[in-house]
């Protein structure tokens, strides 16, 4: 019977995993093409003869906001279903308005819109969650990021070289089928099986960690910001080449991070991507604007933006368990993604209009990158005291003495302590104060109690007052079964 239960359990969480990607995969679509400095919005404001950056920067800003603020009035599983399906509703009406000349609606049309849009994607949090276990979340992220860009593709093409009432009425059409499949969402278990021993630990500190990921976030994706605004214009001429191989680079580094069997660090990866990022916009400058040119501009700074996106997008879904409410986290982390967006478009359409000389965003977006270079080593080591296993992390994560030892040399009363039980424990018998081990690992001091408490109870240490290396001892001359 137990066996039968867990079969039912697990049939439950794929598909839950599998109708959340698709879910937000169709949604991210609509809104990559058309609302967020999507390719539809700006071909339907040259049809008409509309400038679109007071409603880009606008829609931009209000996505923001609407990442940031999701948490404080989501906090169920229910509620985020809810706000999906009414969000979609909502979407589909206010799409529906550009099929018109521009009119007063348009530009609220666009704000408001993308205001709910990025409730919509830390509202998924709550699915991103429940509907995968830990140490999976990289290929869930990996599969939403492939599939939304993948799709967006079509909408593109469509919109450029067809018609953009054609790409706006497909995007419609991928957000009706992203609310048919978010009406069979489930509302109930806010946590993924096998996540129970998480939700029965003390709750651990995560702010210091999130903040100083949200810092990097902001300050690499300055450079995302830059490419719409100066690089993207610059060869708009290429016109049925960037229609479609724009996303190509992306889509193949986020697949390539996705695969388990990739021997490359992943850490070491994301230096490659920033230098990915310098050499773009070293390109960008000596290069001409050729179809070739676009080619290395493109293939460079969007290969590294795939790699970063699916950095933060795991790491963020790894933090989650460590939260109450799935979207504040999410939001939160992505709103930092969406705020360094807008800023480098600013800088780099306030470059554009004054028509300065190419060098200058190019100088900007290397400074931006020796920044997030000085930020990647602390930000590494925060998170490595978190999240040990995680994919980006656990092949460059220092290794303390305890995991140096052997199997051999592990006492068996020891084997029975968790992952972070152990570090404490190592720290313990390297004569470490509380207060000390609270700082290395990023934690409380009444966390660290609470794990010493679980430490001396599972080794059968009956008083504090018991040094914890005699029982060290004691345990390794016991003899094993």
């Amino acid at each position: 019977m137990a066996d039968g239960r867990d079969n039912g359990a697990l049939h439950v969480i794929l598909d839950e995993r599998k109708l959340s990607i698709i879910v937000v995969s169709l949604f991210s679509s609509w809104m990559l093409a058309f609302l967020f400095e999507g390719q539809i919005l700006y071909a339907l404001s040259d049809a008409f003869g509309v400038s679109p950056g007071p409603m880009v920067f606008g829609g931009v800003a209000a996505s923001f906001a609407g990442l940031f603020l999701c948490g404080f009035f989501i906090k169920t599983k229910e509620a985020a279903r809810r706000l999906l399906l009414c969000s979609y509703a909502f979407f589909v009406a206010a799409s529906a308005i550009f099929f018109f000349p521009p009119s007063v609606l348009w530009r609220p049309g666009v704000i408001i819109s993308s205001s709910l849009a990025g409730g919509c994607v830390a509202a998924w949090g709550f699915y991103f969650k429940s509907g995968t276990p830990r140490n999976e979340r990289t290929r869930t992220a990996a599969d939403v990021l492939i599939c939304s860009n993948v799709l967006m593709i079509p909408l593109n093409m469509a919109a450029i070289h067809l018609s953009p009432r054609i790409g706006l009425a497909l995007s419609m059409l991928a957000l009706s089928g992203a609310f048919i499949f978010a009406l069979r969402l489930p509302t109930g278990n806010d946590a993924a099986p096998g996540d129970t021993a998480v939700a029965k630990e003390e709750p651990v500190n995560i702010a210091g960690s999130l903040a100083l990921l949200c810092l990097f976030i902001l300050v690499i994706t300055i450079n995302s910001g830059l490419m719409y605004q100066v690089i993207n214009p610059a060869f708009a001429h290429n016109e049925w080449l960037t229609s479609w191989y724009w996303a190509i680079p992306y889509v193949v580094a986020v697949y390539a991070m996705r695969n388990p069997a990739l021997k490359t660090n992943r850490t070491y990866m994301l230096y490659v991507a920033l230098a990915m990022i310098g050499f773009s916009f070293i390109a960008f400058v000596f290069l001409d604007r050729s179809a070739m040119s676009y080619l290395v501009v493109n293939t460079l700074m969007l290969g590294a933006c795939g790699i970063y996106d699916l950095f933060w997008w795991s790491i963020l879904g790894e933090m989650l368990d460590f939260c109450k409410n799935p979207a504040t986290v999410f939001g939160i982390g992505l709103s930092a993604n969406v705020l360094g967006v807008l800023i480098g478009g600013l800088i780099g359409n306030a470059i554009s209009s004054a028509g300065t000389q190419a060098f200058n965003p190019t100088m900007l977006a290397l400074a931006v990158v020796c920044v997030t270079l000085a930020l990647l080593p602390p930000l590494h080591k925060r998170l490595c005291s978190l999240l040990q296993d995680h994919a980006y992390l656990v092949m460059f994560s220092e290794v303390s003495p305890w995991q140096e030892s052997t199997p051999a040399d592990q006492p068996a009363a020891f084997e029975s302590l968790s992952e972070r039980e152990r570090q404490v424990a190592s720290l313990l018998l390297q004569r470490k104060t509380y207060k000390m081990i609270a700082g290395e690992l990023f934690i409380s001091e009444n966390t660290v109690k609470y794990y010493v408490k679980n430490i001396y109870s599972k080794l059968g240490i009956r008083s504090r007052e018991e040094p914890i290396d005699i029982v060290f001892a004691t345990a390794d001359t016991t003899p094993r079964k």
